[in-house]
């Protein structure tokens, strides 16, 4: 496994040193000059313009500021940002918790409402509860965020009252008004998840069902409820717990969407501000640090999968 594990890595580095140069690049295309908004009043001044461009190093050529980017960026430091002028790995710390919580609220909701939608539907197949829940699924993974984030504030902040329509509140300094805060956000992001979840849960449940182990349990009079829990089951959350790790990943990675709507201080709302300001130093590093979560995340799958697969550890 320790072989495995060394090569997965080797294949990490590339990719990252790939993402890094395509995240460089894509940047450098966005309309607008940079130094224009850093001099506000003075943006006329051509002097004020040039001294802001070589501090910056927009003078240079592309594969120069690139090449000074990545070395500071290997020895952890991400630069400091054009606009606030704070280190924009302190800023990532920052807000990284707030995306956490928020990433693990939608995906225990996802979990508690996916794996068990699955399950049904496999067990009643064909049945209408199987086509509902189907239904159901499709328009969870069809329906935009933002409407059903827009939606929920209608009805649940402007025409009930019961949550806030808007805002965060930290987790440590008030739990119950930072659930109230992010519960809403949560089950917009969390319904989406549970739609991929139980897609696939009564995919591999549908499998599982049809196993020899499955009815050798039923021919020596085990009983349903056992047959599907500790048998059909236990084997079918296989791959949805590997799909379920990316899912994970790509819940952290940020919902831009989403946390606009409801003003959560998250890596959305920090990757939008610094877009609009054109903040080069923030985009890059936001979007680095997300894609080195998503693939450690996608690392940690690929074990558990390993781990609870015994016929993959000799492979």
């Amino acid at each position: 496994m320790a072989g495995w594990l060394l090569r997965r890595i080797g294949q990490i580095i590339p990719t990252l040193l790939i993402l890094s140069v395509g995240i460089f690049a894509l940047q450098q295309l966005m309309p607008g000059d940079p130094a224009l908004i850093l001099a506000g009043e003075d943006r006329g001044d051509p002097v004020v313009l040039a001294q802001i461009r070589a501090e910056l190093m927009l003078d240079r050529p592309m594969w120069e500021q690139y090449l000074h980017w990545l070395s500071r960026v290997l020895v952890g430091d991400f630069g400091f940002s054009w606009r606030i002028r704070e280190p924009v790995g302190a800023l990532i710390l920052d807000k990284l918790p707030v995306t956490t919580q928020l990433a693990t609220m939608s995906f225990i909701i996802g979990v508690v409402i996916g794996v068990p939608a699955g399950v049904m539907s496999a067990v009643w197949k064909d049945r209408p509860a199987d086509w509902g829940i189907n239904a159901i699924a499709l328009f969870g993974i069809s329906m935009p965020n933002f409407w059903l984030g827009i939606m929920m504030i209608l009805l649940f902040s402007v025409q009930l009252g019961w949550l806030p329509p808007s805002g965060y509140v930290p987790l440590w300094e008030d739990p119950v008004q930072s659930l109230a805060t992010t519960i809403m956000p949560a089950f917009v992001l969390g319904t989406g998840v549970a739609s991929v979840l139980m897609r696939h849960t009564r995919a591999a449940m549908l499998g599982a069902l049809t196993q020899d182990y499955v009815r050798t349990a039923r021919a020596k009079g085990v009983a349903e409820r056992t047959v599907i829990a500790r048998h059909a089951l236990r084997n079918a959350l296989v791959p949805v717990v590997t799909l379920g790790t990316i899912e994970f990943g790509r819940l952290l990675a940020g919902a831009v969407l989403t946390e606009q709507i409801f003003s959560i201080p998250g890596f959305g709302k920090l990757v939008v501000d610094a877009v609009f300001n054109r903040d080069y130093p923030v985009v890059q590093g936001v979007v680095l640090a997300t894609a080195l979560i998503f693939v450690a995340i996608s690392l940690l799958a690929a074990i558990i999968y390993m781990l609870i697969n015994p016929r993959l550890r000799n492979a």
